[in-house]
């Protein structure tokens, strides 16, 4: 169990903050807050999952036996709306997650800072830009985290790379794919390819999910990692 305080102790004597003014502040709170958010975002997945396969068995239905109309056109509206809810909760559990987890981020960035001062090599600026600016939003994040990551370590120590390694792989792929499933979905005519899209979705879905889940996990690890590292007191760093 994580232990919230509004604000972890100082350390002693004169620091040199090449990033500017950096203190240390608990992130146990807002690690929860996107631990839930995190999890609101896999229950909304797992709905547009059942709203893939709804949608994917309607298709294969019409495009073996497409002489009942009546029926395909209820089931059509039918998963036609479910598609509807989906996006509108992704979308709703989308924007609430990134305010969140962006307020999170900044705040281990300016904590790791404090613990480390000189291992960070972007500036404190891109680790809120780093996630919308094109193309620099496929590696800065992860460079960011990763140093936030090695500055959090115990003293002497560094934390294994492989669980943000798989999870930031996965929000790749979950991002390139949700974008190609769109435009499949708007593109399809034919049942056929209405279809192949509901399956190109269903895969997407999967693969947020699964990057949800390890993103859930890097939050509460990395949070953990500054809550206890904190309370151990900060160790000198030679410049």
């Amino acid at each position: 169990m994580f232990n919230d305080h509004s604000q972890f102790s100082a350390p002693t004597g004169p620091v040199v903050q090449p990033h500017g003014p950096a203190w240390l502040r608990s992130p146990v709170g807002l690690g929860k807050a996107v631990a839930v958010l995190l999890g609101v975002v896999v229950a909304v997945d797992l709905f547009a999952v059942y709203a893939d396969l709804t949608m994917y068995d309607v298709m294969g239905s019409l495009a073996n036996d497409g002489d009942d109309y009546d029926a395909y056109l209820r089931d059509a509206d039918h998963a036609d709306s479910l598609y509807v809810a989906a996006g509108y909760l992704r979308s709703a559990s989308f924007v609430a997650t990134t305010v969140v987890y962006l307020v999170w981020f900044l705040r281990v960035r300016v904590n790791a800072e404090v613990f480390n001062p000189f291992g960070h090599s972007k500036k404190r600026v891109w680790a809120g830009w780093g996630w919308f600016v094109p193309f620099v939003s496929l590696w800065f994040p992860r460079r960011i985290m990763l140093d936030i990551w090695d500055a959090s370590s115990p003293a002497g120590t560094r934390a294994p790379h492989g669980l943000v390694n798989t999870w930031w792989t996965l929000w790749l792929v979950a991002l390139f794919t949700s974008r190609d499933q769109f435009t499949g979905y708007d593109r399809a005519e034919s049942a056929g390819e209405i279809q192949d899209a509901a399956a190109m979705m269903l895969l997407s879905d999967l693969t947020d999910i699964a990057a949800a889940v390890l993103a859930i996990l890097v939050v509460l690890r990395l949070t953990r990692m500054q809550h206890e590292k904190a309370l151990r007191g900060p160790a000198p760093v030679s410049a």
